[in-house]
């Protein structure tokens, strides 16, 4: 049996990158999946290519609290209840030290990356909590763990926001038996990184290859991180198998933040042994 047999989803930022992916595996897996994305092309192809009777594409701009309300709206008038969201929408922030970062571009960043999340919950935790229960899941990043994770201190800072606001919003909701997570991803080779620099949607999705080969050394686990580890991942917190996992922070990067790596830790040694005349 399909892990998800019979869960009803949402998944935001579904037009490309981790939502893409998140949504083809929760189809794999049995869901039925509402799909939003601004991109409406992308999103109607997604949904032509999967099947309109277990996925619906809806164009929604997630950081407006009227489309984000109709989004959920749309899925109850499909599908009748909303089993799990995916709050995976988002997008760059400012680049450049803090005497740099333009205030509308901070806004805009806020927005996109928490105010989202924040709306995403907000609407759906009436439905989950008439319905008896839920899964919500948030995309943070290991950014908002570890400053100098990110190409911008306020994608960073924004990320730390989602991570901390799902903790607080777990402690409300596990009482009335909705699980609230997130998933801090690392190194994901998608197009995200050329938009921060300023690429075009176009271009930036391109780069994706190319971060592959960047990530691969990043971390003990000697690959790049895929779109299928963090759709694997929430997977298990949309799932049934999560349903003790309250609260919780699910990192998926390799390794990343652990710390020092071994071999250039031993490498480092072995030169100050060798610079004190000791013998390994």
């Amino acid at each position: 049996m399909a892990r998800l047999d019979g869960k009803i989803c949402i998944v935001t930022g579904a037009t490309s990158g981790i939502g893409r992916r998140t949504a083809e595996i929760f189809v794999a897996e049995g869901a039925r999946v509402v799909a939003a994305g601004r991109r409406a092309d992308l999103g109607a192809a997604l949904e032509k290519e999967l099947g309109a009777e277990r996925l619906l594409f809806k164009r929604a701009d997630v950081t407006q609290e009227a489309e984000f309300k109709a989004l959920i709206d749309a899925c109850l008038a499909k599908w009748g209840r909303v089993d799990c969201l995916f709050n995976n929408a988002g997008g760059p922030a400012p680049v450049g030290g803090i005497e740099t970062i333009p205030v509308d571009g901070f806004d805009a960043a806020m927005a996109s990356l928490v105010r989202s999340v924040m709306l995403g919950m907000k609407h759906v935790t009436p439905v989950m909590v008439k319905q008896g229960g839920g899964s919500i899941i948030n995309n943070g990043s290991v950014a908002g763990r570890r400053a100098g994770m990110s190409s911008s201190m306020i994608y960073s800072a924004a990320k730390a926001a989602v991570n901390h606001l799902t903790v607080c919003v777990a402690m409300q909701l596990g009482e009335k038996n909705i699980r609230v997570n997130s998933i801090s991803p690392g190194g994901i080779a998608t197009g995200i990184f050329g938009k921060a620099l300023g690429l075009s949607h176009e271009d930036a999705e391109k780069t994706a290859e190319t971060m592959k080969g960047v990530f691969a050394a990043n971390q003990p686990i000697p690959r790049a991180g895929l779109t299928d580890d963090i759709a694997r991942a929430a997977v298990f917190l949309a799932s049934d198998e999560s349903s003790f996992v309250n609260g919780h922070d699910l990192v998926v990067d390799g390794g990343l933040v652990g710390g020092r790596m071994w071999t250039p830790h031993q490498q480092g040694l072995n030169a100050l042994r060798k610079a004190f005349g000791v013998k390994g």
